[in-house]
């Protein structure tokens, strides 16, 4: 294993065929985004780790229901295009919504995800340049949220997905970023590591690693991802590590 270079099937390859990296042939395909938008009431917003980590579970339910699987005779509703999204950039944008806006966009075909008290919604993948009315109008910006008091220590036997502490992200990047990480864990994972994970309802911490911890996560061989640097930071800077118990066992046995 190495970082988050993989082609969509999750085989090990080189850097020019990450799904994150800047230049990748991937680009040649058609364009898909996976939008997720999080509940923010002006009056009760959602903490920031609550956030990030309903966001990346809500990539990993998207992942794992049954309207994304299959081929053929078998193949769910969302199956194609969820394909077509993961043979091109992974690309994942997050906006927030409020009021009426949320329950429009709730109206929506996905998936609302729920965590200590944040909201996400993920959707079946879009064209780049054809989001639904509904979604397109909702803003990006103002995902500013502030934990109220410092996380809790991550659970040590469920997967951790470490940020970066030298990245000031906002907290929509942050989300976007946190479901990548989990998106590479789950490309790694068998099907019973997969099955076992999905029956614990996707359980997991996001946290902002220490200096030296980070220096050694990011050289580990656990899933790394390297943004292709569309907004606010530096093409293929390391942003998350994706530290699932399975993975790391079987770094240990390698």
């Amino acid at each position: 294993m190495g970082t988050a270079d993989r082609t969509a099937d999750g085989t090990a390859d080189g850097a020019s065929e990450s799904p994150f990296h800047d230049e990748s042939p991937r680009d040649g395909a058609p364009q898909f985004v996976l939008p997720l938008v999080v509940h923010i009431e002006k009056a009760e917003p959602p903490a920031r780790t609550d956030a990030l980590e309903t966001a990346a579970r809500a990539v990993l339910v998207i992942l794992a229901d049954e309207r994304s699987l299959g081929e053929g005779e078998e193949e769910g509703e969302w199956a194609r295009v969820m394909r077509d999204w993961q043979d091109a950039r992974i690309r994942k944008v997050v906006r927030r919504a409020r009021g009426a806006e949320w329950r429009k966009a709730s109206a929506l075909p996905g998936i609302t995800v729920t965590g200590k008290a944040a909201e996400v919604r993920v959707f079946p993948p879009v064209p780049l340049d054809g989001w639904p009315k509904e979604l397109a109008k909702l803003q990006v910006s103002g995902t500013d949220l502030d934990d109220p008091s410092e996380p809790d220590a991550p659970d040590p036997l469920a997967p951790v997905l470490w940020l970066n502490p030298e990245l000031g992200m906002s907290a929509g990047k942050a989300m976007a970023q946190a479901g990548h990480a989990a998106q590479l864990a789950w490309w790694e994972l068998s099907d019973a590591e997969r099955a076992a994970w999905r029956e614990a309802d996707f359980a997991l911490s996001v946290r902002t690693a220490g200096a030296a911890v980070w220096r050694e996560l990011a050289v580990s061989g656990l899933p790394v991802v390297r943004d292709a640097g569309f907004t606010e930071i530096a093409p293929g800077s390391c942003t998350v590590v994706a530290d699932h118990p399975a993975l790391r066992t079987r770094l240990r046995r390698g």
